[in-house]
């Protein structure tokens, strides 16, 4: 469990329906000021590592360099050990991560920058490069450079990967999972992301889950919404996806943080 602090471990044995035991933790997480405190987890196919995204503690390091340090970036854990070190950096708020089936490859979703009006600068999902820079906080999407960063690292820009697919700004991703081959049909490949909604938009986006199909391992489509009705064409809340896994009989798991629900979605054919 990654909790906002600390990174902890609890015994389970299949079935187990609550915890036996107190938790032991395996290290400590950056948390002072704590901007952006949640933090994602997934881990590795053999068991090694956990990976942990750290979100920053800031839009634009507004608080300083030293407020982000150990910030806006992944850990790569040994998950025996607890030593840790950084895997990849500049995501300004790796609010999920998953391991895609096949590849082991690791995947991110990002909550960008804000202030830069509503349509700049668009959440993403991306693969996730072993020491690899994705921009924050010196530029967006690549090597767009944001102006209001001082001072600015050109180097460090000139070295700053695209991501793999915009989701749109404020659209605020915190859920992401792969689809399994038994789901069919369209969905047969591909991430589900929970899009839990903007809150500086004049016309809300987000509030759904959607589904971005891959081919060959990689986004190759437009996303399609998947599960809908989170928010009324009159402007009603009626819920907020965060959280998205898919079990192991195909079915999507949905956290809906404001109904304090949990969805199970499934196939009717």
């Amino acid at each position: 469990v990654a909790n906002q602090d600390a990174l902890v471990r609890f015994d389970y044995q299949e079935g187990q329906t609550e915890a036996s035991s107190p938790p032991t933790k395996v290290t400590d997480l950056p948390s002072a000021i704590n901007h952006h405190w949640t933090k994602a987890l997934t881990i590795s196919p053999d068991g090694r590592f956990l990976y942990v995204g750290i979100g920053s503690n800031s839009n634009i390091t507004e608080r300083g360099m030293e407020a982000e340090v150990d910030r806006a970036l992944v850990w790569q854990i040994d998950a025996e050990s607890g030593a840790y070190k950084p895997y990849a950096t500049g995501l300004r708020n790796p609010t999920a991560l998953a391991i895609q089936p096949g590849s082991g490859q690791l995947w991110a979703v990002v909550n960008e920058r804000d202030e830069l009006g509503e349509d700049l600068v668009p959440d993403y999902l991306t693969s996730v490069r072993e020491g690899g820079f994705y921009g924050w906080p010196y530029s967006y999407w690549g090597q767009n450079i944001d102006d209001r960063v001082r001072p600015q690292d050109p180097e460090k820009v000139a070295s700053a990967i695209t991501p793999d697919y915009a989701l749109g700004s404020h659209v605020a991703a915190l859920g992401l999972d792969f689809s399994m081959p038994v789901m069919g049909g369209e969905f047969a490949e591909g991430v589900f992301i929970g899009e839990h909604g903007s809150w500086n938009r004049k016309n809300p986006v987000g509030y759904k889950v959607i589904f971005v199909p891959f081919s060959n391992g990689a986004p190759s489509g437009p996303p399609i919404d998947f599960v809908t009705g989170f928010r009324t064409d009159d402007g009603k809340t009626r819920g907020r996806p965060v959280g998205v896994t898919v079990d192991p009989r195909g079915a999507l798991i949905v956290a809906d943080d404001l109904a304090n629900t949990v969805w199970r979605v499934t196939r009717t054919q």
